[in-house]
This record gives C-alpha cells, structure tokens and sequence, in this order.
C-alpha cells in the first residue's frame, strides 16, 4: 500500500465516531452557525496541551455560557467577565487573560458580526496569502486588547492566543479552526467555504502532527514552525490538490493515540 492509499485509507477511517477526544467535538453540539463558529474558536484558542485539560476547560466555558455561547458574549460586559471567569485558568491562561478574551469577542461581534466578516475584511480578493491573512487577523485582536488595557503589558498569555506566522509560529490553532471552518465533511463544518477555498489552508501542527509526518518524509524540518506546516501542506498536495488538509484529523490522532500508521 503506497503512501497516498494510507492516508485515504485512515482518513475514512477517522469519521464522527472516532471524534472523542478533540475540541472538534465541542462544535458539534450545535446547530446555529453563530454558536458553531463562536465555540469553535474559543475551542481553537485553548487548543494546546493535554487534551483532557483541553476537555475540562471547555466543559467549564459551556457550563459557564449555559450552553448559549453567542447569547453569552453578546450580553458581557467587563463587570460579568470578571465574575464569569474568576477563578478560571487554563495552563498559562491566567483568569484575567480569560476575560479579556471574552471581552475581545464582544467587541468583535458587535463590531463585525462574526468573525468571519473580520477575517474576511484582511482577505485580498486578488491574491489571497493566508499568512498574511492570519497576521492581520491576529494583529486586530492584539491592537483591541491594548486598547482595552491602556496601561498593562500584554500577557504572555494574551500574546500566545493570538499568533503570528510572520514570527514563524506554526500557528496551530487558528489553522485548526480554519479546517474547521473552511473544509466540509462529516467533522468540519464549511460555513467558511464562501471565502476560502480548502487548498488555501495550512495543516495545524503540532508535536503529534509533526513526528507523523517525519516519519512519513513529509517533512525535512526538525522545529515545528510555519515553515514547516507549508512544506508538510505542499506534500500533502500530491494526494489531494485541492483539500491537502483532510488529512489532519487522522494524523493528529495517530499520532495523539500513539498509533502505528
């Protein structure tokens, strides 16, 4: 079996049923769009880590949010922020980076109403670049977070939810919430699909992702970085040209669960 049967092979493989455990399955436990790309970025945001800390941490927001995300932070203010996430942490996310997260997409979604309409107002119609799309998207959220801390340096941790490919992160976990959003399969979702089209995306790297695709010469690169999530996406390409990163779930969990591939 060549290489590209293999991947085919495990990406029918890793369906819906085989969702558990990922922040993927977050998303699907709503209908409304608003709801599904709101939760799926907050998913993607603490997208890091062990993946049942990863669980935890969203089961605390739902409980939180009373399983209305959208009505959640559509209704906040800096006042119910606070009292919502005060005791909240998320490895190095400290309660208050949390509150101003939440914060951050209040101003965004009165502002643009979603996030898509945000992401899309940094897309060149003439050429789109996702790194460069990816860094303005990011660079909006950073500039709204010192608007609202005048005073304070941001955080480590405030810093680290929103990337920058032109620093050379691999940016993980906005790529991961943009498979989520763009591609559409029975575990993403597509409501993107209108502004991006599925070979534009960069595979989501990290650990798991990159030590698969060592092993499968996807990669030449020893750090994992953005330069080396364009060279695994380039690889990728000669399977599947026009949806390169279908093949990320399986991998990821191959390499989360320690499988052989």
């Amino acid at each position: 079996m060549n290489l590209k049967e293999k991947l085919d092979k495990h990406y029918l493989a890793f369906d819906k049923s085989q969702i558990s455990p990922d922040p993927l399955q977050f998303l699907h436990l709503f209908k409304d769009e608003k709801d599904i790309e709101l939760i799926g970025f907050i998913a993607s945001v603490f997208a890091y880590g062990n993946v049942s800390q990863i669980i935890n941490s969203l089961n605390k927001i739902l409980i939180i949010s009373k399983h209305h995300p959208f009505d959640f932070v559509m209704n906040l203010d800096r006042k119910k922020s606070e009292e919502a996430f005060q005791n909240f942490k998320h490895r190095f996310y400290t309660s208050t980076d949390i509150q101003l997260l939440f914060l951050l997409l209040r101003n965004v979604y009165s502002e643009y109403g979603s996030l898509k309409s945000l992401f899309n107002s940094y897309c060149d119609s003439k050429e789109f670049v996702l790194k460069y799309t990816i860094n303005k998207f990011s660079e909006h959220f950073i500039k709204l977070a010192q608007n609202l801390t005048p005073n304070q340096n941001l955080t480590p941790g405030l810093k680290f939810m929103f990337p920058l490919p032109d620093h050379g992160s691999a940016c993980k976990r906005i790529n991961l919430f943009l498979r989520w959003m763009v591609r559409r399969d029975e575990l993403d979702f597509g409501i993107w699909s209108d502004i991006i089209k599925p070979n534009k995306l960069i595979i989501p790297v990290d650990t798991h992702v990159a030590r698969v695709c060592k092993s499968l010469r996807l990669t030449k690169r020893k750090n994992v970085s953005w330069l080396m999530a364009e060279e695994i996406t380039r690889n990728l390409c000669r399977f599947d040209p026009a949806d390169p990163v279908k093949y990320d779930f399986a991998i990821c969990h191959i390499g989360m669960r320690k499988m052989k591939f």
